[in-house]
């Protein structure tokens, strides 16, 4: 490599040495007796990440030089850190551990890519960083609380990348891999709507959830948040503002979602949904002034923060009416559009108004019959979440819910009626 570049690969060396060094003294600066009483420092770093550079330069492609001196290092800092312990009795090693993975940085810095390096300092130094809060949530999480993370990880990170995504069944309407994603979502919103509450309080806890989660699934909101108001009736008008913030948020989304395939449908399809949107949300914001200033802690009567059972029977339905979708879209083509928008509305939005979007962008279909078919869906799903309130959630959710609901959708209609 040419002196310029090796000059460029040292000065990052030493960069990403000082910046852990620098991390790592602001850290133990509460503990420092004075000047050298610490295991390594800003400077201490710095040159530890420069020995790796260096080395690695003089080693070529032999790398037993590289192996010696780390051997010699990690000796030289067990014995420092061995005569720490006896004068301060803080047994942590972290110190140690960060200055050999700064030596090793210091050596990729001088070979392959500069930023493989220089991103890994960056994510060790904002780990070590995050040293009070990791322990503040050592203490404070709960055993259920760290299984159903683990859990959750589990069906999202291992088993949902290696499920098929294609079809299979009848018309190849059952896809494993989206099936499973409704699992990983609806179970996600009961995670977040666990800590959500226990963090943020009753009140803010659930109508973010509301919030986020109708950005993803309003009708898991609406599932979620419908067993929860069985069991806890004081919570019905947090649960019904988060329900209901919910279900307007679904609408700005599927306009988004309709306006990328194809801008016309998105055109077509605004009055309703603006207009049921707003209902919507002027009725959860009513619900939030009957909320007053009691915002009880529930942490010691939350139940388990991953709830699988729930997410496994809505997505078992769910698999239920896509099959009935296709088979009806089989069976009666072009005119059982508006009969597969209905019955999609009973389970999700996105999936047709994805496709109705699609036809209406391949000529398929004229933008204003998409937009009357992805309409009907909206209604269909409004309405279903408000059975669901009522039905899981029993009259006292019910009864707000369900109003609100029937007003958003008369709004709805006039709307369509005033376009015509």
């Amino acid at each position: 490599m040419s002196d310029l570049e090796l000059l460029t690969r040292l000065v990052t060396a030493l960069a990403i040495g000082m910046l852990v060094g620098l991390e790592r003294g602001w850290q133990e600066r509460a503990v420092e007796a004075g000047a050298g009483s610490k295991i390594a420092g800003t400077r201490t770093f710095g040159i530890v990440a420069l020995l790796g550079a260096v080395t690695a330069m003089l080693s070529g492609e032999r790398l037993l030089l590289l192996g010696f001196v780390f051997v010699g290092l990690a000796l030289l800092l067990t014995v420092a850190h061995v005569l720490a312990v006896r004068a301060d009795q803080d047994f942590g090693i972290t110190t140690v551990i960060a200055a050999l993975a700064t030596y090793v940085l210091g050596a990729a810095a001088l070979r392959g890519p500069l930023v493989v390096p220089a991103a890994v300092a960056v994510v060790m130094v904002s780990v070590l960083s995050l040293k009070p809060r990791l322990h503040w949530l050592e203490q404070h999480l709960e055993a259920r609380e760290l299984r159903g993370t683990f859990q959750l990880l589990l069906i999202s990170i291992v088993i949902l990348p290696v499920l098929p995504d294609r079809g299979f069944g009848p018309w190849q309407a059952l896809n494993p891999y989206e099936l499973w994603w409704m699992v990983v979502l609806i179970a996600s919103i009961s995670y977040v709507g666990y800590f959500g509450i226990k963090l943020a309080g009753s009140s803010r806890g659930l109508l973010l959830t509301g919030l986020l989660g109708g950005l993803a699934s309003s009708t898991a909101v609406t599932l979620d948040f419908a067993r929860m108001g069985r069991h806890r009736p004081n919570l019905v008008p947090q649960l019904a503002a988060g329900i209901l913030v919910a279900s307007a948020t679904m609408f700005p989304r599927m306009l988004l979602v309709a306006g990328v395939i194809h801008p016309p449908t998105a055109v077509a399809l605004a009055p309703p949904l603006l207009a049921m949107a707003a209902t919507l949300y002027a009725w959860g914001l009513y619900q939030l002034r009957s909320i007053g200033h009691d915002d009880t802690e529930l942490s010691q009567e939350l139940r388990n923060p991953f709830e699988l059972r729930t997410a496994l029977t809505f997505t078992l339905i769910l698999a239920v009416v896509m099959l009935a979708s296709r088979a009806l879209l089989h069976w009666l083509g072009t005119p059982g559009v508006f009969l597969l928008a209905g019955l999609s509305g009973a389970s999700d939005v996105d999936a047709i108004t994805i496709s109705l979007s699609g036809m209406g962008a391949n000529g398929q279909l004229l933008s204003a019959t998409a937009a009357q078919a992805v309409t009907l869906t909206a209604v269909v799903n409004t309405l279903v979440k408000g059975t669901i309130a009522g039905v899981l959630g029993g009259t006292r959710l019910g009864r707000p819910v369900g109003l609100a609901v029937a007003t958003a959708v008369l709004a709805g209609a006039l709307a369509v009626i005033a376009g015509t």
